[in-house]
């Protein structure tokens, strides 16, 4: 895959974003795809993980750029599996905060590990995001367009992290380090309090 296939993902997300639009809680496949698509954005903790995956792909760049981002999505959907079917994963919550920190940590120090470790690392903690929003799909509802919508959010999410990321690497070399280290504190920083319940 490249990075125009990248782009096609991020635009097959946008078509389908307006769809969310027109969908009404407690109507069927709408009320479930609403829902999935609301999810990531109902807490601090998956905002600032999936903003920071796609700040950590921009990072990085090259073939990062789409393999950081799809991974996440697609280890996160398998979360989902499981969250739906009712298995247990201990510590969840703490994992998901715990992303937060260290996502924010990698993006802080600048580090540049290889694609196979970014992916890796980015996709053993979007198995505890997605097993949250598998665990919190509304009953009755359909598990494919509730995943689906919850895919879609985190992919734009994705994309505005690194959009961010892309125009951070616009700077002069001394504002583009501290520019991403500054983003990197902000959510190593939230990532803390959450792992420790101060927010």
């Amino acid at each position: 895959m490249s990075r125009t296939a990248f782009r096609l993902l991020v635009t097959v997300a946008l078509l389908l974003a307006p769809s969310v639009a027109f969908a009404h809680p407690g109507h069927g496949e709408g009320g479930s795809l609403l829902a999935g698509f609301i999810h990531p954005f109902s807490g601090i903790d998956h905002l600032l993980a999936m903003t920071a995956v796609g700040l950590f792909a921009a990072n990085l760049g090259g073939r990062a750029l789409w393999a950081v981002p799809a991974t996440f999505v697609a280890m996160m959907a398998l979360g989902g599996v499981f969250g739906a079917a009712g298995v247990s994963l201990p510590f969840a919550e703490t994992a998901i905060a715990l992303s937060v920190l260290v996502f924010g940590f990698v993006i802080f120090s600048g580090m540049t590990p290889p694609v196979l470790a970014a992916m890796a690392l980015v996709g053993i903690f979007a198995i505890f995001h997605g097993h949250a929003h598998g665990t919190e799909m509304p009953v009755g509802g359909s598990g494919v367009v509730y995943g689906i919508g919850f895919m879609v959010a985190t992919t734009l999410l994705h994309g505005f992290g690194i959009t961010l990321g892309l125009a951070i690497r616009w700077f002069d070399d001394v504002p583009r380090r501290r520019a991403m280290q500054a983003c990197g504190v902000a959510i190593a920083l939230i990532g803390a309090g959450l792992t420790i319940g101060l927010v």
